[in-house]
């Protein structure tokens, strides 16, 4: 229960905040919308390359010292981000920030769950994800509210000052149960080539997961961070673009809900190249769908299930496929050029939307590198002896 309110939490504040406060950001500081969403990018490949270590540390230690440490530093870079006096200091601010959403995202919630639930891990996995999906539901028309009320400034004080006094003190005081030795892989579980990290990480279904995995990451969460300027392009105001947004996260509910049905009933290629489909796809609904509302909620909910899916494909991919020896460190390595895509996404995203002329023609571009990824997918099986 504390990783749900925690991960939710972290989410909301150091990712689906910024998306809604980018524009005001921009229109109170007359920085480009450009350099901010470059500089949040950053703060992404930041927490993809830490991703690694703390990858290492969870297989060796567990969550608790390392999950309350980041929430411990977050607070306070958030704070340097909302004061900061110029675009050098937000970007310091963003930085920090970035290193220690290692820590708080979903990659060490999994470990912790797989680690400490064993066979049972989808249960718990799914639970924390759907209690997590609501963090853009919550996050996106908070922050809006606030930033009316008391300016992006204020709200990014708000948001840490909530970090602080949840986060450090329920990762501090509930993860400590024991921390299981690592298991050794059973022969059900793990391909003959799998009893070696580096057999793993050389090995061609190790290869194509990755690089589907970042081409549909890439794709599929552009579509939040790069959202409110597409309906902004099309007329739509700030207020309804943030509900559209919101409403991408009671998808991912249902998305996240349907995926213990999927995974049971499909072997483990099917699942993978179903969800990367379902993801491509609604990006296309975003390119070919200008309105009305309602039509765009509906977009929203199905594009937010495909990553409700995506996200529990991410949890189990490494266990379904290698088994949960070393799921920490394996997920460390294989989520890092996926997060380090996620988190090109947004500035990439504006660059390629001035590069191509309009946010349409990007969609369909993100609809196409999401479903290159789909193709690798079904080559990610590792092959037995």
């Amino acid at each position: 229960m504390a990783l749900c309110v925690t991960v939710t939490l972290s989410r909301g504040v150091l990712y689906y905040a910024f998306p809604v406060l980018a524009l005001p950001i921009t229109a109170d500081t007359g920085w480009p919308l450009a350099a901010t969403t470059v500089v949040f990018s950053l703060s992404q490949v930041v927490a993809a390359v830490t991703g690694i270590p703390v990858g290492r540390w969870l297989d060796r230690r567990g969550p608790r010292v390392v999950m309350t440490l980041g929430a411990a530093v977050a607070a306070p870079a958030l704070v340097v981000v909302a004061l900061a006096p110029d675009l050098w200091c937000f970007a310091a601010g963003w930085l920090v920030a970035g290193s220690t959403m290692a820590a708080l995202s979903y990659s060490p919630a999994f470990a912790a769950l797989t680690r400490w639930h064993g066979p049972d891990r989808l249960r718990a996995l799914t639970t924390l994800t759907l209690t997590a999906g609501l963090a853009s539901t919550i996050f996106a028309p908070l922050a809006a509210a606030l930033e009316d009320w008391l300016g992006w400034r204020g709200t990014y004080l708000v948001l840490a000052a909530a970090l602080l006094v949840t986060a450090v003190p329920l990762h501090a005081l509930a993860l400590r149960l024991p921390w299981p030795p690592l298991p050794a892989p059973p022969p059900e579980e793990a391909a003959p080539d799998s009893d070696t990290v580096r057999s793993v990480l050389r090995s061609r279904a190790f290869v194509a997961l990755t690089g589907a995995l970042a081409l549909a990451a890439f794709g599929a969460y552009a579509v939040p961070m790069n959202l409110v300027p597409l309906l902004a392009e099309r007329g739509q105001d700030t207020g309804v673009a943030a509900w559209v947004l919101s409403v991408g996260g009671l998808g991912q509910l249902l998305g996240r809900i349907a995926y213990g049905p999927l995974h049971r009933r499909t072997g483990v290629r099917t699942c993978s190249v179903a969800v990367l489909a379902l993801c491509a796809s609604t990006v296309l609904l975003f390119a070919a769908v200008p309105g009305p509302a309602a039509a765009l909620f509906a977009v929203s909910a199905l594009a937010g299930a495909g990553r409700g899916l995506f996200i529990l494909f991410q949890a189990t991919a490494v266990s379904d496929r290698w088994g949960t020896a070393r799921y920490g460190t394996l997920s460390g390595v294989l989520h890092t050029p996926a997060t380090i895509a996620i988190a090109l996404g947004p500035g990439a995203g504006t660059l390629l939307a001035d590069l191509l002329g309009s946010y349409p023609a990007l969609f369909v571009l993100l609809a196409a590198v999401t479903a290159t990824g789909t193709v690798l997918a079904a080559w990610s099986l590792p092959s037995r002896r």
